[in-house]
């Protein structure tokens, strides 16, 4: 099962505390897509979840100004 998170107009340090509060609601295994419109908030974002050792399984621009992670739990 995949969820989605839009955090659109949300900056650091929110985004990154509103991806782990829902991190911590799935089970191992899950997918998480997030989407960002911050550019900041995405390399910050992706690399705290790396450091908490989730899988990044797609990091991509899906339209001007938003970028979208595609994330599996560990």
């Amino acid at each position: 099962m995949t969820e989605k998170l839009d955090l659109s107009g949300e900056v650091c340090p929110y985004t990154f505390v509103k991806t782990k509060l829902k991190m911590e609601e799935m089970a191992t295994g899950e997918e998480l897509t997030i989407l960002l419109d911050d550019s900041a908030a995405t390399a910050n974002v992706s690399r705290s979840l790396k450091s908490e050792g989730h899988e990044i399984l797609d990091l991509k621009s899906v339209s001007c100004g938003v970028w979208q992670i595609i994330v599996r739990k560990a």
